[in-house]
């Protein structure tokens, strides 16, 4: 663990085994060097980083994970419902929550925004009383979350082999969603994806209607398709055309959804969970305060 003097601002919050070595080094090395503008801790575990938030939580007005989505979502679950701010260094392999909300890698740019202290507010999905920020889900994602999960190296040419693997693997699984006032869903698929921002990270954009401040959650549904098109699906998932597809709906809601499936594998901001039984999903809005960049995307500020 290390810090440096910093000032009141802004508190970060490094996780030291995120990410791919050469940008995770530099960015190390980066924060050292600026260790009398900026105050930092390495965190080795989840709870460490739970603590160091809890223990300084009255000393700084921005806490700045810096790590993958899995940091991110450790220090937003400390933040949620206060007048905190989430801010982002991102050095992950997807990076799906900070592409969103305008995070680079640039820390002189960070360091101008904290200055600024702006911040706008978003809406949470909660899972079973489980945190999303990003995006959640069952079928082809899960699958491959909990096996990337297993891999020693990480990294997007990791995340393209572990999602061809799961692709031949694949099977539909039957799920009954449930939307007071609604029709009750009930449907063979591929993927069911419950979304608050656009993409899964890597600019896969699963959701591309999605907005994280526009008070509803975006349901996505892949029903079974001819494997053989699989690539036309990958094309369209990086050029925000998913949802054209004929074997795709999507759905906007702000109420709470039931989920009910016998599949079990979920994931939620690309991190892999296991649920049994119903699943309760609900949106709370503007439940956290994130730092307004110079980089935040266009949907999102039509929204403020």
């Amino acid at each position: 663990m290390m810090s440096g003097p910093g000032n009141n601002k802004a508190l970060f919050i490094l996780n030291p085994f995120a990410g791919i070595p050469p940008v995770k080094f530099i960015i190390s090395k980066e924060l050292a060097r600026r260790r009398h503008e900026l105050s930092f801790y390495k965190s080795l575990s989840i709870d460490e980083s739970g603590t160091l938030i809890k223990q300084n939580f009255d000393k700084y007005d921005i806490f700045v994970a810096a790590g993958g989505d899995g940091t991110v979502h450790t220090v937003a679950s400390e933040l949620i419902g206060s007048n905190k701010i989430l801010g982002v260094l991102p050095i992950g392999s997807g990076n799906g929550f900070a592409k969103e909300l305008g995070f680079k890698t640039k820390i002189t740019s960070l360091l101008n925004d904290i200055e600024k202290k702006e911040s706008v507010n978003i809406d949470v999905i909660e899972i079973n009383g489980t945190l999303c920020l990003n995006v959640a889900g069952i079928g082809l994602d899960s699958y491959v979350a909990h096996s990337f999960n297993k891999l020693k190296t990480r990294g997007l040419w990791s995340y393209f082999g572990v999602t061809a693997v799961n692709f031949f693997k694949l099977r539909p699984f039957h799920v009954t969603i449930s939307i007071p006032g609604e029709e009750v869903i009930s449907e063979d698929l591929f993927v069911l994806t419950v979304a608050n921002t656009r993409q899964f990270g890597n600019n896969a954009f699963i959701a591309p209607e999605a907005c994280p401040n526009d008070g509803k959650m975006d349901i996505v549904m892949i029903r079974p398709f001819p494997k053989i098109i699989f690539p036309l699906f990958i094309y369209r998932l990086f050029a925000k055309k998913i949802h054209k597809s004929k074997y795709v709906r999507c759905l906007k809601s702000d109420k709470e959804i039931s989920i009910s499936t016998g599949e079990t594998r979920f994931h939620i901001d690309g991190e892999p969970v296991i649920f049994s039984g119903e699943v309760v999903i609900r949106i709370k809005k503007n439940a956290l305060k994130v730092l307004k960049t110079k980089y935040l995307k266009e949907h999102i500020t039509a929204n403020l």
